[in-house]
């Protein structure tokens, strides 16, 4: 899932793509990288944003969305927590919903997925932006999101959300702290096995920056996006959002092929330590 933010203040890229052509030029450049989705948003998250109004969260997204649905038929996904910014998008050609509150910022969440019929992506926050990370606070990290997780997608599913329309994320770096997002990640395997796909979505974030004090820009965090998303993969996350779409397809396609070659390997040991059945003489 390639990352594709029309907003002036996101922590990575914030400004870099606020236009219609920019956002739509980012956006053909990262499917000519090989990004399977695109993930369009027009609010920042980052720790400490402010919120923004919804028609001005549509007047970002919305155009940049329908020139995109006219040149590409692959998904596109509104990351919004606002169901009137996912109806104007789902119009405009996005099939996908990634709503960081998991369809709580409205009661009518839930129905409106439902309604509109897309793909919906929930994901676990605690508090919301402005406050998530003072002071996160869990007993038991993994438990704790995956109950929660859990729980939204039966509320979607209670109102009419297809199961198979439904993915998790645990929300790397949304009300955690860097051992709370290491734990997660570790644990990914226990969330996909909640029987739902899980998204991983740790691309640049901070908590590279806590184990690299070196990383002190978003763009100095390469490295680290990419194991992180290499680690996410072998632990069963079935998508990875990132911004660097290139390098990190590359990174998945060389650990694709170690693995194939280990298993072929694995297979023609198991064949040449078969014993023959010498039973008949």
């Amino acid at each position: 899932m390639g990352i594709v933010n029309v907003t002036p203040d996101s922590f990575s890229d914030g400004g870099l793509h606020a236009t219609v052509e920019d956002g739509l030029a980012q956006a053909m450049r990262l499917i000519g990288d090989g990004a399977d989705i695109l993930d369009i948003g027009g609010e920042s998250t980052r720790p400490g944003a402010e919120p923004v109004p919804a028609d001005e969260e549509i007047a970002r997204t919305v155009p940049v969305i329908a020139a995109v649905h006219a040149r590409w038929h692959g998904p596109i996904s509104i990351d919004t927590m606002k169901p009137e910014v996912a109806r104007a998008a789902v119009t405009a050609g996005a099939t996908v919903w990634n709503d960081v509150t998991a369809l709580t910022f409205t009661p009518d969440g839930p129905d409106v997925a439902a309604a509109l019929g897309c793909e919906v992506i929930l994901m676990h926050m605690q508090g919301e932006p402005r406050s998530m990370q003072v002071e996160p606070r869990y007993g038991d990290v993994l438990a704790e999101v995956g109950d929660y997780l859990l729980a939204r997608a039966e509320a979607a599913m209670a109102a009419g959300v297809a199961r198979g329309r439904i993915t998790l994320d645990p929300g790397i770096g949304f009300g955690k702290t860097m051992e709370h997002n290491l734990a997660l990640i570790a644990g990914l395997e226990r969330l996909a096995g909640l029987g739902f796909p899980v998204l991983l979505g740790a691309s640049r974030k901070r908590m590279i920056r806590n184990i690299d004090p070196s990383a002190t820009e978003a763009g100095d965090r390469l490295g680290g996006s990419i194991a992180l998303a290499l680690e996410g993969a072998r632990r069963g996350a079935a998508i990875v959002r990132v911004h660097d779409v290139r390098e990190t397809v590359q990174a998945l396609a060389v650990q694709a092929a170690i693995i194939s070659a280990d298993q072929t390997d694995q297979n023609s040991a198991n064949k040449i330590a078969r014993p023959t059945n010498l039973t008949n003489g």
